[in-house]
């Protein structure tokens, strides 16, 4: 099929309304843009200058949609832990064909998982891709394609990848329901693996200005960048930052293998077992390129965890 060019004042179709999706439709309502935020249901709450849209984007009819007369398109969509190794590559086809009939750019929310295991190497964009986990081959075969379907022409792709999420609106991650709520009242508060190792953490707002900043920069396109991610330090120091926050000491307890705990149940973990080398080693992120490129900063640490408690207290009092 013929490329159709979006208009100049096209919407930026986003793809996957979790944490990720939403911080980036914010931001880019922020920014200017018209904005249409894509799941399965088309639910939930309204967000200022955006659009609903109700799509299942592993269907090419779904993804033909999602994306119509979009500009630019972003790949947020994840799915249920157990699922990833299935549903993915489907993602990935019907969109890739989707944004190929439609002519819009291509901007993918990726993972560290192509990295696998790297003894504490800091991770650059230049560090080789030797995962030997199921989910980790899975996403770098993904992205061999990504990068394959930009080399020979067929779609504009760029690909920002991401430490461990910590934000407002972050609950699925190492440092977000298993943490803040336990801070905040008391309860108890879980560590995973060494928390004495350092650990990249990627601010959710770093996460959506940086995919926002790839969308608007076409001359990123072409690989991977690493978002803007703050300087690591350990999880205890985190720990230590956030007790001075709530006022109180955190209970912490500490995972040394994964098992279910607070809002991860006995499937996930099973499923995460492989992966749960991120922390029994150093996981450190090097965003220094994008930040040189693109003149950008990450938010210090300090300043997400002030927004992430605040935002959790709020979400207590709801309820």
């Amino acid at each position: 099929m013929t490329a159709v060019t979006p208009q100049p004042h096209a919407p930026h179709a986003v793809l996957g309304s979790g944490p990720a999706g939403t911080a980036l439709a914010r931001e880019l309502v922020r920014r200017g843009h018209s904005v249409r935020l894509v799941d399965r249901r088309g639910e939930g709450p309204a967000v200022e200058g955006v659009e609903r849209f109700a799509a299942d984007v592993s269907t090419a009819d779904g993804a033909r949609a999602a994306v119509a007369g979009a500009s630019v398109v972003y790949h947020c969509v994840n799915v249920a832990y157990h699922l990833q190794v299935e549903v993915m590559p489907r993602v990935q086809e019907a969109v890739l064909a989707a944004v190929e009939e439609t002519g819009a750019r291509l901007v993918v929310l990726d993972t560290l998982y192509p990295y696998g295991e790297t003894g504490g190497a800091v991770m650059t964009e230049d560090s080789p891709w030797q995962a030997t986990s199921r989910k980790g081959r899975m996403r770098a075969e993904l992205d061999e394609r990504y990068l394959a379907a930009h080399r020979a022409g067929r779609v504009r792709v760029v690909l920002g990848r991401s430490a461990d999420f910590v934000g407002p609106g972050v609950l699925n991650s190492s440092l977000g329901a298993t943490v803040f709520p336990g801070a905040l009242t008391g309860g108890e508060v879980v560590g995973f693996g060494d928390i004495d190792l350092p650990h990249s953490y990627t601010g959710i707002q770093d996460v959506a200005a940086g995919l926002a900043t790839l969308g608007e920069r076409p001359e990123g396109e072409g690989r991977v960048w690493h978002l803007p991610t703050a300087p690591a330090v350990s999880t205890r120091e985190i720990h230590a930052m956030i007790e001075k926050r709530v006022g109180r000491p955190l209970k912490v307890v500490l995972l040394t293998r994964p098992r279910p705990f607070g809002p991860f149940d006995e499937r996930f973990m099973a499923e995460y077992e492989e992966m749960f080398y991120q922390h029994t080693e150093p996981q450190i992120v090097d965003s220094g390129a994008f930040e040189r490129f693109f003149g950008v900063s990450p938010t210090p640490l300090a300043e997400t965890l002030d927004a992430t408690v605040t935002w959790y207290e709020q979400w207590l009092a709801r309820g």
